[in-house]
C-alpha cells in the first residue's frame, strides 16, 4: 500500500470509529462495540465504502492497541488491593471465575467446534470487560456503593486469572504436537511470568531509576518503549505480547511515577485501542454472525444465568441484600476487550472459522445489553419477588455496620 493510501486508510479508520462511537454514546452505549461496528460497516465484507481492503494493513497499529490495553490493565492492578479485600472478596472473585469459566468450557464442548476452541470460549464467556465495568461504575455514580468494592475486587481477581490463563492458553493455541512440546512452551511462559513478577516484587528501586523523570515527554517515551519492547520479547519467546504488556504494567504500577503514567497513557490507550477494536471488526463478515446466531443466543442466556448465580452468591457471602446482588450480577455482565484478545489469538492460530464471528456477535450483544440492564438494576430488583423489601436496607439489617465504617473483611 502506498504511503498516501495508508495514511488515508488510517485517518479514515480513526475518524469513522470516532463518529460512530460519538453517535452511540449519545444514547448511553459503550464505545467498544461501536468501534467494532464501525469496522464492520467500513470493512471489505460490507457493501459501500471500504476504508481498508486488507485488515492485515492495520496489523501493527492494532497490536499497539492490544499492548496499551493490557499495559494499562497491569498499571491498575494491585496485589495489595486484593490482600486488603480479605478472604471473602477473594472467594467471591474465585467463585465468579469458577462458575463462568466452567460454564464457558462446558458450552465450548457442547457446541462441538473442537477442544482448543472450547478453551478459547471458556475465557470469552468467563471474563467480564474491565473497561466497561469500571466505566459503568463511574458513569452511574456507584463507586461509593458498598457493593462496588466487591465488584472491583472481582475484576482484580479476574486480572490475576487473565495473566495465568493466557500463559496456559498460548501453548494450546500454538499447536504443540506432544505433551513435551506443550510443557516446554508453558514452561517458557511460566518462567517469563516468574522473572517479571520477581522484578515487580524486588526490582522497585531499579524501575524507579529507569522511569523517574520530571519531563513528561521523556516519561511517555520511556514507558512506551518498555511496554512495546517487553511485549515484543514475550512474542518472540512464544508467550504472548498481551502477557508481556500486562506484566510490564504491573511492574510499573509499583513505581513512584505510576500515577503520572496512568494519566499519560490514557490518550495512547484510547486512540490505539479504538483501532484494535476497529481492525477486529474489519475481519468480520456480517453474514457469518447470522450463521452462528443460535450459539450466540444460547451463550448470552448462559452468561446471564451464570452471572446472576455468581452475583447472588457473592452478595450473600458479603451480607448484601437483593439490590446489591442485582447490581453485582448486571454490572459485571458485559464482555469486551479480553474476549477480542482471545478472538485475535484464535484467528492467528487458525482455529475454527466460526469462532471469530461468534465472539464478535457475542461481544456486541453483551457490550450493548450489559450497560442497558446495569443502569436499570434498581428497577429490575424491585420487580423481583420480595424486591420492595430487599435492597440496601436489607443489606444493612444483615450487616449493621454503616457503609462508611465498614472494615475490610478478612
Amino acid at each position: 500500500m502506498a504511503l498516501g493510501d495508508a495514511l488515508v486508510a488510517l485517518g479514515g479508520s480513526f475518524l469513522a470509529a470516532g463518529i460512530i462511537a460519538r453517535l452511540g454514546t449519545r444514547i448511553g452505549l459503550p464505545t467498544i462495540p461501536l468501534f467494532m461496528l464501525a469496522g464492520i460497516i467500513f470493512g471489505p465484507h460490507t457493501p459501500g465504502l471500504a476504508l481498508v481492503e486488507n485488515p492485515a494493513d492495520l496489523k501493527v497499529i492494532a497490536a499497539l492497541g492490544l499492548i496499551f490495553l493490557l499495559f494499562y490493565l497491569g498499571l491498575e492492578f494491585s496485589l495489595d488491593d486484593l490482600v486488603a479485600g480479605g478472604r471473602r472478596l477473594v472467594f467471591a472473585g474465585v467463585g465468579y471465575i469458577v462458575l463462568n469459566v466452567g460454564g464457558g468450557l462446558a458450552f465450548g464442548f457442547a457446541v462441538g467446534w473442537g477442544s482448543r476452541e472450547a478453551m478459547v470460549l471458556a475465557g470469552v464467556i468467563g471474563i467480564s470487560s474491565s473497561a466497561i465495568v469500571t466505566k459503568l461504575l463511574v458513569d452511574m455514580g456507584r463507586l461509593g456503593n458498598p457493593e462496588s468494592r466487591l465488584i472491583l475486587g472481582i475484576i482484580v481477581v479476574e486480572d490475576v486469572f487473565l495473566a495465568l490463563y493466557l500463559a496456559v492458553l498460548q501453548p494450546v493455541l500454538s499447536g504443540a504436537d506432544s505433551f513435551g512440546a506443550a510443557a516446554i512452551s508453558f514452561g517458557k511462559a511460566f518462567a517469563f511470568l516468574i522473572v517479571l513478577t520477581a522484578l515487580a516484587r524486588w526490582g522497585t528501586r531499579l524501575v524507579n531509576k529507569l522511569v523517574t523523570t520530571r519531563d513528561e515527554e521523556l516519561l511517555v517515551v520511556t514507558f512506551t518503549g518498555l511496554a512495546i519492547l517487553t511485549a515484543g520479547i514475550a512474542e518472540e519467546l512464544g508467550v504472548s505480547d498481551a502477557i508481556g504488556a500486562f506484566m510490564i504494567g504491573l511492574i510499573l504500577s509499583s513505581s513512584r511515577a505510576a500515577p503520572r503514567i496512568r494519566q499519560l497513557v490514557h490518550p495512547l490507550r484510547d486512540a490505539f485501542a479504538a483501532l484494535f477494536f476497529f481492525a477486529f471488526g474489519l475481519s468480520i463478515e456480517p453474514g457469518d454472525m447470522l450463521s452462528v446466531a443460535w450459539p450466540i443466543t444460547i451463550a448470552v442466556l448462559v452468561t446471564v444465568l451464570l452471572n446472576v448465580v455468581a452475583g447472588v452468591l457473592a452478595a450473600r457471602l458479603n451480607a448484601f441484600g437483593r439490590a446489591e446482588a442485582v447490581n453485582i450480577s448486571l454490572t459485571v455482565l458485559s464482555r469486551g476487550e479480553f474476549a477480542l484478545v482471545l478472538a485475535t489469538m484464535a484467528l492467528a492460530a487458525g482455529l475454527d472459522d466460526r469462532l471469530a464471528p461468534f465472539i464478535a456477535g457475542y461481544v456486541l450483544v453483551l457490550a450493548l445489553l450489559g450497560p442497558l440492564v446495569a443502569s436499570r438494576s434498581e428497577q429490575i430488583a424491585r420487580l423481583l419477588p420480595g424486591g420492595r423489601r430487599g435492597g440496601r436496607r436489607g443489606a444493612r439489617e444483615a450487616d449493621p455496620v454503616a457503609d462508611e465504617d465498614r472494615e475490610p473483611v478478612s
